[in-house]
């Protein structure tokens, strides 16, 4: 098992399991870009290379508000519902 430590709260380690990873991409990608300098950069390239190899995928961005906080709830749930797959982009 690997251990993830959480940034949020490392001073007890969060035991959490990966996830299975799928055969293949397909649905939709959301790219969620934390707010920090240049992830939209980062993100702008990434989208361009998943629309070149993947054209049968729906991309979709989005942002957090702020990189200091976890996302907001309401942004979750978007994420939740609109999104087969999310790539968080962080960057400086």
């Amino acid at each position: 098992m690997t251990t993830i430590l959480d940034p949020t709260d490392e001073r007890v380690p969060v035991r959490r399991s990966l996830t299975q990873r799928p055969e293949a991409i397909s649905g939709t990608v959301a790219l969620l870009d934390i707010s920090k300098p240049r992830g939209d950069v980062l993100l702008d390239q990434l989208e361009v290379r998943l629309r070149e190899r993947l054209p049968e995928v729906e991309v979709k961005r989005f942002s957090k508000p702020t990189f200091t906080k976890p996302a907001p709830e309401v942004l979750r749930q978007e994420l939740a519902k609109e999104a087969d797959f999310v790539i968080e982009g962080l960057a400086d």
